[in-house]
């Protein structure tokens, strides 16, 4: 069976996305198969990282999530545009980036439950020994749900105090959802901070361990989530961290 990883942050810009991202296709390098389910449907943007756009989906997330397609079509053998001689599979499902489908999803909703239904379908057919959830900031239904279905949660977070505050809010409410394992990554932390104490610091605040303090990487931020940044840069010491998020969300 495989195990369901939630990556979530209480507010937008954190990186969670490329977070996501980069520990998908660290495990599929290791040889697993991962799917990827993108339900940020409000503003979808992982896709990017893979190489895909609004062209090159004929499915996505929101037509299984209004009958028009079981989940299975939506997923997308994306491990191709990552790199020749990949050990695994990364399977993405993306969410609709077309303006229209955005604007129906906040004007309608869609039935939560069919997304706990569509994962299960998805672990089954794809036979995958992972699958990520990249969450919609904040807490609303779907992401209560992204949640509580999940075996493992890492909450990102900046070194901000607005970051700092959400992030109890979500600590609190991953904790009475009773998740069995949760971490905390601290993602562009500048290099005036040392990053030993902001993980002390974090983890005493929040009483939760802390996978990772990811520093501010002016690579990163020049690929511009033009590809995989792993990929791009395996030797640099923020692959390394992404390294050791993976293994501590799958240990």
């Amino acid at each position: 069976m495989a195990k369901i990883i939630s990556m979530h942050s209480f507010r937008g810009g954190t990186g969670k996305s490329n977070m996501t991202a980069n520990v998908a296709t660290l495990l599929a390098a290791e040889g697993q198969r991962v799917g990827v389910v993108d339900t940020d449907i409000q503003s979808p943007g992982i896709h990017v990282l893979f190489g895909m756009n609004q062209e090159t989906m004929s499915r996505s997330l929101n037509d299984y999530l209004w009958g028009r397609c079981e989940i299975g079509a939506a997923a997308y053998d994306v491990t191709s545009s990552l790199e020749d001689g990949l050990a695994g599979r990364v399977f993405l499902i993306p969410s609709s980036s077309d303006a229209s489908d955005i604007a129906r999803v906040m004007r309608d909703g869609y039935d939560v439950a069919l997304l706990n239904q569509g994962v299960r379908e998805l672990m089954r057919e794809l036979e995958l020994d992972a699958l990520i959830i990249d969450t919609h900031p904040g807490l609303n239904e779907e992401t209560l749900l992204s949640i509580a279905i999940c075996e493992a949660l890492a909450i990102v977070l900046r070194p901000d105090q607005q970051d700092y505050e959400g992030t109890s809010v979500a600590v609190s409410v991953a904790r009475k959802l009773g998740v069995p394992r949760m971490v905390l990554v601290v993602n562009n932390n500048p290099a005036a901070f040392d990053s030993a104490e902001v993980k002390e610091r974090v983890e005493n605040a929040y009483q939760c361990e802390v996978a990772a303090v990811l520093p501010h990487s002016d690579e990163l931020m020049i690929l511009s989530s033009r590809g995989i940044f792993a990929l791009r840069y395996p030797h640099h010491p923020v692959t390394a961290l992404y390294r050791q998020v993976a293994a501590c969300l799958t240990a």
